[in-house]
């Protein structure tokens, strides 16, 4: 069984991996709501632990964002015991809330209880126009017309395709795609773009992979702005 923790707190984040760790479970643990979300939009969790208040992205915002596309069990932990904030969090989409400071067991008992119900099956195909990504079979098309990809070319397109319409910085590409802390010098996710475009879009005459300059990158339907 899988679980995300969202906290930014170090001492917190790691008292809470060991505690899961040491219960059976296998755990992430990443400090910072972009990062976190994209790892809960891309990975399979059975339960998501996310604090309110978090740099780059607040919990508000990132449980906004993943209810688009997931079901994922959330437990939001919080260090107000005010009803309108934990009202907020549920009428969000999370599933139960804790409020700083808190007992472990207790936490363990709610993750416990959030697994048994079995993780969310999550979509199998994206489709985003005339393209389609069959993530179980790794297969992909545009206009029914087959399209082979190298590994890290269908990373790159899922995590574009699965967020069609956002603007991904080379950052947020780099940190998934290749698991690493973007360097300004390394020009691979431009390489990696250029590539993928060669098959995506260079065949057709509507173009699907934008450039927003200085900021990074989007797949759009060809009919969208």
């Amino acid at each position: 069984m899988r679980v995300l923790i969202v906290e930014d707190e170090l001492k917190a984040g790691a008292y809470l991996k060991k505690g899961l760790e040491e219960a059976g479970y296998s755990v992430d643990v990443v400090g910072d709501g972009a990062e976190g979300l994209i790892l809960a939009k891309e990975e399979n969790y059975d339960v998501i632990v996310l604090d309110v208040m978090l740099p780059s992205m607040d919990g508000w915002t990132v449980i906004r964002h993943l209810r688009e596309t997931k079901s994922t069990p959330v437990l939001f932990l919080t260090a107000r015991d005010d009803i309108a904030d934990r009202v907020h969090g549920l009428e969000l989409g999370a599933d139960d809330y804790l409020v700083k400071p808190f007992a472990f067991v207790e936490l363990l008992a709610r993750v416990r209880s959030f697994a048994r119900r079995g993780p969310p099956r999550d979509t199998d195909l994206i489709q985003v126009g005339d393209l389609e990504i069959d993530v179980t079979r790794r297969k992909v098309r545009r206009a029914g017309r087959r399209i082979d990809l190298t590994p890290r070319e269908f990373a790159l397109l899922q995590l574009l395709a699965r967020r069609h319409g956002e603007v991904l910085s080379r950052t947020q590409i780099a940190s998934y795609v290749w698991d690493m802390n973007f360097d300004s010098d390394t020009n691979v996710v431009e390489v990696a773009i250029r590539r993928l475009r060669a098959k995506i879009d260079d065949d057709f005459d509507a173009k699907m992979i934008e450039t927003v300059r200085g900021v990074g990158y989007v797949i759009n339907a060809p009919h969208e702005d």
